[in-house]
């Protein structure tokens, strides 16, 4: 069975977003008042509330018969048990090995990976205090202040990503610096403000051979080669996060001084890795035990609990009811946090590079939308520059909501000022504003009734705007673990729903391909005529500036 949508669950949910359609919130919290009750999930740590989508009883029952009918159960527990579920490139997906304790044996092709993943781990935590403590010296014997992180896409975001959000635990004995872009501007600054003989590269790319990252490191080994010619300097300044200890070695990289991945790992899942060294050098690392820790919380909880309760499995089911059936192109992502204002860009990569896809496990064409374009920002900053659109634009966005109880710096009354609007805005969303209202008020204040009649239709706000509230105790590393283990098995489990490939990415690979045919063509003087028009055009001309 290639398309979803000949099950007996897509076909009952496509009869009932029709009835949805000409259903408002407002009603269904009128109609139901435990519904907070009936549609929230409470886990250590965690508030789930969805009572604000679009969805009755009814509904949510037909959701779960469609995980059900996409055996979603049997799918996850594979993962979990090694097999090799990306079927295009024949791998396992076992990111969750990557936080399960010691002990724990799991097999893949004869192989303990969860010995190994311990031995890496212990590896990691060795070579950490080594630097933390200022064993670690560089090439004059000075002990290093600066990391710089050079990777790109999941070997840059998450680490990034979970450093900024756990940035009020950090002590002062390291600063941590990335560099993602191939764009010269970036390195340039960072380095500008380094010294040489106190910085420290951790270079991360499977192959040691993305051109984006090599390019970076390339530089930054022209930057030392600068500074110093002293023997084994590169030794002492750059470690690397690889699979490929030839080309490590050719870079002048010692073998001990890189830390392994695994293909069965794949790079927007990997920060629970050695791809994560960034964050365990910066933090410490018994913080980021305390992120695996988190993490592998969800995984129990997401291998425990019955479906009706299981946060990741409604968080799937509501993407693909908002996206497929009620037809929402784009999900917002609003963290109500400072810390955690990369959570929008981490999650456009991991659920669009995931599932951003158009054929099914057969390789036939899709019939139906699946994933949402992914896209927010923190939540006061973006009431001041997109909400507008999101309580009155003609397309609906789902909207995630994500705070916390404790905030990670407590300042006056800040939190209470942020939170107040967090909870306003899920409210305003759900109720908007009629006529009605806006007239009695508009009266109470004396205004004409010409004038009334001039506002009253630009003042409406229809409502019934879908929000999920994803409310954490606290913004620390257990937490962090907690909030990507749920987006990291909600996306597993959209695949799923959607019988498309969630772990390869070959669209990714094939503006790769391209890229490097075109950048040896930019570095001679002959004219190009091999492309279309547009492409040849655009080549020539920038050539012929540059000359």
């Amino acid at each position: 069975m290639s398309s979803r949508s000949v099950l007996p669950a897509w076909q009952a949910l496509q009869t009932s977003a029709e009835q949805v359609k000409n259903l408002h919130l407002k009603q269904m919290f009128a109609s139901d008042p435990q519904r907070f009750n009936q549609f929230s999930v409470a886990i250590d740590g965690v508030l789930f509330d969805y009572s604000k989508q679009r969805l009755t009883q009814d509904v949510f029952t037909q959701l779960l018969n469609l995980a059900e009918q996409t055996d979603l159960r049997q799918w996850r527990d594979k993962m979990f048990a090694g097999e090799k579920i990306n079927i295009t490139e024949d791998r396992a997906v076992l990111h969750v090995a990557l936080r399960q304790p010691a002990g724990t044996p799991l097999f893949l092709d004869g192989e303990d990976v969860n010995q190994g993943v311990h031995q890496e781990l212990a590896k990691i935590k060795a070579f950490v205090a080594r630097v933390r403590s200022g064993q670690w010296l560089g090439f004059d014997g000075q002990a290093i202040k600066n990391v710089v992180s050079i990777g790109v896409g999941g070997s840059n975001l998450g680490p990034q990503m979970a450093t900024e959000a756990l940035k009020t635990y950090a002590d002062d004995t390291l600063n941590i610096h990335y560099v993602s872009n191939a764009d010269g501007v970036q390195i340039h600054q960072v380095l500008a403000q380094l010294d040489p003989a106190t910085t420290l590269f951790v270079v991360s790319s499977k192959t040691f051979t993305t051109s984006e990252t090599m390019t970076n490191a390339k530089t930054a080994l022209a930057w030392l080669n600068k500074a110093t010619t002293a023997q084994g300097a590169v030794a002492k300044h750059f470690v690397a996060v690889s699979s490929n200890l030839a080309k490590t070695a050719d870079f002048g990289i010692d073998s001990d001084n890189v830390f392994a991945m695994w293909d069965w790992v794949g790079g927007r899942f990997s920060m629970w890795s050695a791809i994560g060294l960034p964050i365990a050098l910066y933090l410490g690392f018994e913080i980021f035990e305390e992120l695996l820790a988190g993490a592998h919380e969800i995984d129990q909880h997401f291998l425990n609990a019955d479906f009706q309760h299981n946060i990741p499995v409604i968080m799937a089911l509501l993407s693909v009811w908002n996206t497929s059936f009620l037809g929402a192109d784009a999900q917002a992502i609003l963290p109500y946090d400072q810390t955690m204002h990369m959570l929008p860009a981490y999650l456009q990569q991991a659920e669009m590079e995931s599932n951003g896809k158009s054929v099914t496990f057969a390789g036939d064409a899709v019939d139906y939308t699946t994933v949402p374009l992914i896209w927010g920002m923190t939540g006061i900053n973006g009431q001041h520059a997109f909400y507008q659109y999101l309580h009155q634009g003609t397309t609906i966005v789902p909207a995630d909501f994500i705070g916390s109880v404790t905030p990670s710096v407590d300042v006056g009354q800040h939190h209470q000022v942020l939170m107040s609007n967090f909870f306003a805005q899920t409210q305003a969303l759900m109720d908007g504003v009629n006529e009605d209202s806006i007239t009695a008020d508009l009266m109470s204040k004396g205004v004409s009734e010409a004038r009334i009649n001039e506002l009253v239709k630009h003042k409406v706000h229809q409502g019934n705007r879908p929000t999920t509230s994803i409310l954490l105790d606290k913004i620390d590393a257990r937490a962090v673990g907690r909030l990507i283990g749920l987006y990291e098995h909600k996306i597993f489990c959209q695949g799923i729903l959607l019988a498309v490939c969630s772990f390869d990415q070959w669209g990714v690979e094939l503006g790769k391909g391209l890229a490097s045919n075109i950048e040896a063509q930019l570095a001679n003087h002959d004219l190009t005529d091999e492309h279309d028009s547009s492409t040849n055009n655009l080549i020539n001309y920038f050539k012929q500036k540059r000359a």
